[in-house]
């Protein structure tokens, strides 16, 4: 079975702590991090990257416009990650966004799987 992620990461540090997103998409590859919920035999398909939309946090529009173009490719998400470096900005950068709070949104929003976290190198 194949799941099919959606990772939105922090506008202001992405490609700072982390150039390319290459630690999500190892995580996705080894299973590690928050990837490793998903069984060893389930595909893991990154469909789309996306960042927050940038202070004070645009994730919800931003959201929506992922999921457009995703439809408009005939294509659909299963799983949103919220990045890690997303969390690291809320714990250390004084990011307003309520990670709690905007996983709820975004799940009753878009009914799917939200979660918080990628990876933890």
């Amino acid at each position: 079975m194949s799941k099919k992620i959606a990772i939105f990461s922090c506008k202001k540090i992405r490609d700072i702590s982390c150039i390319g997103c290459i630690k999500c998409f190892k995580a996705a590859a080894d299973r590690a991090g928050e990837f490793s919920r998903y069984l060893d035999d389930d595909e893991v398909e990154i469909v789309a990257m996306s960042n927050c939309g940038d202070c004070p946090g645009l994730m919800i529009p931003r959201t929506v416009l992922v999921m457009e173009n995703l439809r408009a490719q005939g294509r659909d998400v299963d799983v949103i990650h919220i990045g890690t470096c997303m969390v690291k900005a809320v714990e250390t950068a004084a990011c307003p966004i309520d990670l709690e709070k905007l996983k709820n949104t975004l799940e009753t929003k878009f009914k799917k799987e939200v979660v918080i976290g990628t990876h933890n190198y």
